[in-house]
């Protein structure tokens, strides 16, 4: 079993959760079992929800605080009737008469008491499924009740200095009994149980990491170690254990000969490296990197390989012909993805390619903040914001990807163009551009320096739009990009996994047992 550590999800995730999805889909297919663990309370949208809309299924997720329940992970499926029987009046005390009406996204249940009020929370999209459900008595909120294929667990909340604060979590059994208690102070938590109590959020995990069913061959992987690291180390006992680096992970500008400043996010594996089997950079650019820093400067090298974050089914090709002209990119819609440089680029671009789009894909906070910018340039006949979407099929209709980013630590949506033959252009920046990009066979990989102004990074992004559109031999460029992406199916990535696990597992038959302090 190889037991993937996360800390959240979201419906935006970030490229650590879509990494995962794709490491999911490679050891499903590979035949080796896997479970993917998060430890971040969800107090919105059901975990499982999240889960299943990056591609992993419920049987595979593991959630800390539903692990000590009897619960199995599920979306919800509790009906309005359902509720209304079970859920509402076990729940709102008094008279059973109430009226009902429609609110945004909700249900409302109004007593006939005068006091209690019920507001029921539907599954987005599907207006005949409660996830979550606020009672109210006399306008305050007294409790809150989530549920999934039952009442999983409620929050009870008290006025505390005038100010409405959560004081008890109380999580279930599939029989509605107690299965244990979470009790708040301030930034203090104590987690009752029948038969002890824990006096920290780290000691819940550490109980987790500790009472999971390991088996010989077992793996741990880490994919964020903050707030993970210690009590996984701490509590694993000898399971071999591996850190997987997401991003660049030290400060280049604060690195000396002397010196060097890690990425916080990695200073404490880093700081325990004899703790881990091996570290897991998504390319071989980074951990060669990697081991020569740890070479100099702690003299000595632990563990360090090179597997894809990332992996493709196939490689796709277009039903039809491409759009002429056309570029695309996509990504969270975020201040270091430089979206606005390529909106610049493209408007400059197009005063020689007079058919040029560009189609932005993605969600994210700097989304009105381009739209005015597309508006100030007059670009919205050209440049258009494309929202979310599934990019599986999308990708193959355009000529082109571009990219503006200063870092990219694998670019998952580089490994997607090329797998659909695109022509590629990004600046020169570690590690995902040089993997991805070929300057001059598969598109352009523009010089970069911090110092550069904003202006000449433009005229050098459309410039490089110009190339590709008036001089580039564009076929030759989507054959190169489909060799560079062919590295990256999934059997050679599962190839690379096995390796390491079966590499893991030998070390482990001459490891010493320990025991999960």
């Amino acid at each position: 079993m190889i037991y993937n550590f996360n800390r959240g999800i979201g419906w935006a995730s970030s490229g650590v959760e879509y990494a995962q999805a794709y490491r999911g889909t490679v050891l499903r297919n590979a035949g080796i079992p896997c479970r993917f663990i998060y430890t971040d309370m969800f107090r919105g949208d059901n975990i499982a929800l999240m889960t299943e809309n990056i591609g992993i299924p419920d049987e595979e997720v593991i959630w800390l605080y539903q692990y000590f329940t009897d619960f199995a992970v599920a979306g919800p499926s509790v009906s309005i009737a359902q509720f209304e029987q079970k859920m509402l009046l076990g729940s709102a005390k008094g008279a059973e008469a109430y009226q009902v009406q429609e609110g945004p996204g909700r249900r409302e249940y109004c007593f006939a008491d005068g006091i209690q009020k019920v507001y029921a929370y539907y599954v987005p999209g599907d207006r005949r499924i409660i996830q979550k459900a606020d009672f109210y008595c006399k306008g305050r909120l007294t409790h809150a009740e989530y549920y999934s294929y039952g009442r999983i667990f409620t929050e009870y909340f008290a006025d505390k200095n005038g100010k409405l604060t959560l004081f008890l979590r109380r999580f279930y059994n599939e029989d509605g009994s107690i299965a244990y208690e979470e009790h708040m102070d301030g930034e203090r938590q104590i987690f009752r149980m029948k038969d002890k109590i824990l006096y920290s959020k780290q000691e819940l995990i550490c109980e987790m990491v500790r009472s999971l069913p390991y088996k010989p061959g077992d793996v741990i992987i880490l994919d964020r170690s903050t707030e993970l690291g210690q009590p996984v180390l701490r509590c694993s006992g000898n399971v071999p254990k591996l850190c997987v680096i997401h991003a660049e992970h030290y400060d280049g500008p604060a690195t000396t000969e002397t010196d060097i400043l890690w990425n916080n996010f990695y200073e404490y594996p880093f700081d325990q490296a004899d703790r881990f089997a091996a570290f897991v950079a998504s390319t071989e650019k980074q951990a060669q990197l990697l081991r020569a820093q740890f070479r100099k400067y702690r003299k000595s090298v632990p563990g360090i390989e090179a597997i894809p974050v990332g992996s493709l089914k196939e490689l796709r090709r277009p039903k039809k012909q491409r759009r002429p002209h056309s570029l695309c990119t996509a990504s969270r819609l975020a201040a270091e993805k430089h979206i606005d440089l390529l909106v610049r680029a493209v408007a400059l671009a197009r005063r020689n390619v007079r058919d040029l789009t560009l189609d932005i894909y993605g969600k994210g906070g700097l989304e009105q903040e381009l739209r005015e910018l597309i508006a100030d340039e007059k670009a919205e006949s050209y440049i258009r914001l494309m929202g979310q979407q599934d990019m599986t099929h999308v990708y193959a209709e355009y000529s082109g990807y571009i990219a503006a980013s200063f870092s990219e630590g694998f670019g998952l949506s580089l490994m997607e163009a090329t797998g659909s033959g695109l022509a590629m252009i990004g600046f020169d920046v570690p590690y995902g551009n040089p993997t991805f990009i070929a300057n001059e066979e598969n598109g352009y990989l523009l010089p970069f320096s911090r110092e550069d102004q904003v202006d000449a990074r433009v005229q050098a992004l459309a410039r490089a739009i110009i190339r590709l559109f008036t001089e580039a031999d564009l076929e030759a460029f989507h054959q190169k990009s489909y060799a560079i992406a062919s590295e990256f199916l999934e059997e050679k990535v599962a190839l690379r996994w096995k390796k390491l696990f079966e590499k893991l597992a030998a070390e482990g038959e001459n490891r010493p047992d320990s025991s999960r302090g």
